[in-house]
């Protein structure tokens, strides 16, 4: 029985957790395997690293540290923006997520973490940064015509 290898397209079923125990993600609740190819950097390098040397069937369970997963929260990744920079009807919540651009025109998500009427302090970290991720992985299949 083969093992997964760099360069192989695969397929898991995954649920992810946090410490705390709370399931932030399931391809098993969507009913939809994770298709991908081992080591093209589509996946977050601990997860890819965990499924290399899996047989199909096998299931693993893994810890990343966020380093392996989405990295430490950045502080200079929070910035205090003024509020003239949102539309005059926008109305912000603490914990909402704001989509917007940045100088160059690309598409910025941040959580909004504070508020006052000449400013919104935003949070442009990735929602899991700093965070430990907990995954049961169970490889489903290896395409045994990519070498």
């Amino acid at each position: 029985m083969s093992k997964v290898e760099n360069g192989q397209n695969i397929s898991v079923h995954y649920v992810g957790t946090l410490d705390d125990g709370t399931e932030f993600d399931s391809s098993r609740t969507r009913n939809e395997e994770l298709t991908f190819e081992v080591g093209s950097g589509q996946l977050i390098e601990g997860f890819n690293n965990a499924v290399i040397g899996m047989q199909v069937g096998e299931t693993k369970k893994i810890t990343l540290s966020p380093e392996e997963a989405y990295g430490p929260l950045n502080p200079e990744a929070v910035q205090t923006v003024p509020t003239n920079l949102f539309p005059e009807t926008f109305e912000p919540v603490v914990g909402a997520t704001v989509v917007g651009q940045n100088e160059l025109g690309q598409q910025m998500m941040a959580k909004i973490e504070d508020f006052n009427d000449e400013s919104i302090t935003l949070d442009f970290n990735h929602p899991m940064a700093g965070k430990s991720l907990n995954f049961e992985i169970e490889l489903m299949s290896i395409d045994e015509g990519v070498s």
